[in-house]
Formats: C-alpha cells, structure tokens, sequence
C-alpha cells in the first residue's frame, strides 16, 4: 500500500531507488462545541432556476459532523437537500423552522436576510 499510484498524481518519476514520496496528511478540522458555533440561517435564490433554498452557514467543524447536522435538519422537516463545503442547503423557504431547531439542539443561531 505504501506503493499507491493514486496518492501519487501529479509528481515527477525519481530515478532515486531510496525516495519514498511523503503525502502531507492534512488534519481534520475539530468541531467547535454547539454553543460555540456561530450559525446564520438565510436564503439563497442564485443559479437555482428559480428555487429558494434555506443555506445555514458558518459551521466549523468535521464534514461527518457537518453531514448528520444536515441529515437531522432534513428530516425533522421532511425536505431535500445538502451538507458540504460547510453549509447545509435545505430545499424551500424553512428560516424560521431552521433557526428554531437549531437553537432547540442548543447551539447559536440566528436567522439572517
């Protein structure tokens, strides 16, 4: 495994029988306590054809976290949507059901434009 091509793209070939080629492992994000966390619930209608979504920004912390986060937004409203890149995308208008759920959970939000 210590041979894997695909950890390797994009580096020159060595002719170097002793070179090992060292990734540099990128450390995870530690996720902030809820009370902690700076949330802002607004509403986003670019490049969506139209489409309102609730965008929840400001999440620091894991992806995984960020992911169930989503999941649990999702389905306590019944809707689609996303978690990545730290937001979470909720499909339709839900500002003020979003900004009351997370503020349920504990952690600090509040409702932006």
């Amino acid at each position: 495994m210590e041979n894997d091509w695909k950890k390797r793209l994009g580096v020159v070939y060595s002719t170097n029988p002793d070179f090992t080629y060292e990734t540099a492992d990128e450390a995870a994000e530690e996720t902030l306590p809820k009370e902690k966390q700076k949330l802002i619930v607004g509403i986003d209608r670019r490049n969506r054809g139209g489409k309102q979504v609730t965008l929840v920004t400001g999440f620091r912390g894991s992806d995984e976290d960020l992911k169930e986060l989503g999941r649990t937004l999702k389905v306590k409203l019944g809707v689609g949507g996303s978690a990545k890149d730290g937001e979470i995308t909720v499909q339709g208008d839900f500002r003020d059901k979003v900004t009351a759920l997370l503020k349920e959970m504990g952690y600090n939000a509040k409702r932006g434009n």
